[in-house]
């Protein structure tokens, strides 16, 4: 169900290929019978998630955690010390750490080109705001079908692009 990660994360202006958005698609699918038939998910047991984010009770910080964790996964909370004005080697200090602690990194409230600088070093998946609503895979759960809610369906995604670039 899951091919190997063809890249190490989904910024917020990758553009995902048509193959790219019917694997989402397809894995969204087959989490959501699973869900239906009361099929627990562990595909990311284990794994540990960071989230860059200083609100971690805004919306898309509790859909990250529900969605790693609905796979098993364990989200730590980083209140995130980097800035555009953050040096070069703090950045890269930082994203190396990152990286050694955690298995992928979601980054919400981050400029475009910070979270590309940590994603060039961490050396793990790093998001840009992919649980936000303005990220690009949003849009692709009003593709899913069925009575589940919308954030259902968008949980559903998540899941499915965690599951294309970590497991």
């Amino acid at each position: 169900m899951h091919p190997t990660p063809s890249h190490h994360g989904v910024l917020a202006n990758d553009l995902l290929s048509p193959a790219e958005v019917d694997l989402v698609l397809e894995n969204a699918r087959s989490l959501q019978r699973a869900a239906e038939a009361g099929e627990p998910g562990t595909s990311l047991r284990g794994r540990k998630l960071g989230l860059l984010s200083e609100a971690d009770g805004d919306d898309a910080a509790v859909l990250f955690r529900r969605a790693a964790a609905g796979l098993g996964a364990h989200v730590a909370l980083v209140r995130p010390s980097l800035t555009d004005l953050s040096t070069h080697e703090e950045v890269r200090h930082t994203a190396l750490m990152l990286g050694r602690l955690y298995d992928a990194v979601e980054c919400q409230g981050m400029s475009a080109a910070l979270v590309r600088q940590v994603g060039a070093d961490a050396g793990v998946p790093v998001f840009d705001g992919l649980a936000c609503p303005g990220h690009p895979t949003s849009a692709l759960a009003a593709l899913l079908d069925g009575e589940t809610s919308a954030l259902d369906k968008r949980c559903f995604i998540l899941q499915a692009v965690l599951l294309r670039t970590i497991a």
